[in-house]
């Protein structure tokens, strides 16, 4: 049966959190805030934070400093996944992408239809691979944040969750955790 064994060790990744937008600061985040406070209290690291304007030059330009820095293992991006006219976040994304994670946006669908109903048809979330590192774009609402991280994110980041999860694909634990 699918779940967390506590009776397996936790190896803990260092994730970072993009936050696209072009009106919120670090005091009015609560999207990212949400983001990094579950992942830190699930005994994540928080690599790294930050925010940038809906703009794909500005939202490939901290991707791929995350991607090339050996110190993140994942990158947790909110904004910028909805069809308003700005919201190019998918676009900035993909083209950065060597795997494209397609099972990752039908199960936040999935989960998030249990709370916002037909209204997740509104959402383009995505998730892939940039080299070793991971990435998961998510709506920018706090709610959305909020479903992603304990809906889906949090097991499929927890190394105990069997029958598998994805810390067994981070490079540095490839071969310690299955």
């Amino acid at each position: 049966m699918a779940g967390i064994d506590l009776n397996l060790p936790f190896y803990g990744l260092n994730i970072a959190v993009l936050t696209v937008s072009d009106t919120r600061n670090f005091d009015t985040d609560t999207s990212g805030g949400t983001l990094a406070g579950r992942l830190t209290a699930a005994g994540h690291v928080l690599a790294g934070r930050a925010i940038v304007k809906d703009e794909t030059t500005a939202i490939q330009a901290q991707m791929k400093a995350w991607i090339e820095d050996p110190g993140v293992d994942v990158i947790l991006s909110t904004g910028g996944t909805g069809f308003a006219p700005r919201d190019v976040t998918p676009e900035a994304v993909r083209p950065l992408l060597d795997r494209v994670m397609d099972g990752f946006s039908v199960v936040f669908h999935q989960a998030s239809k249990t709370t916002v109903g037909v209204s997740t048809l509104q959402s383009r979330a995505l998730a892939g691979q940039a080299g070793e590192t991971f990435i998961f774009c998510v709506p920018g609402s706090t709610g959305a944040c909020r479903d992603a991280w304990d809906l889906v994110l949090a097991e499929e980041l927890d190394s105990r969750f069997r029958p598998c999860s994805l810390v067994g694909q981070v490079a540095r634990y490839r071969g310690i955790c299955p």
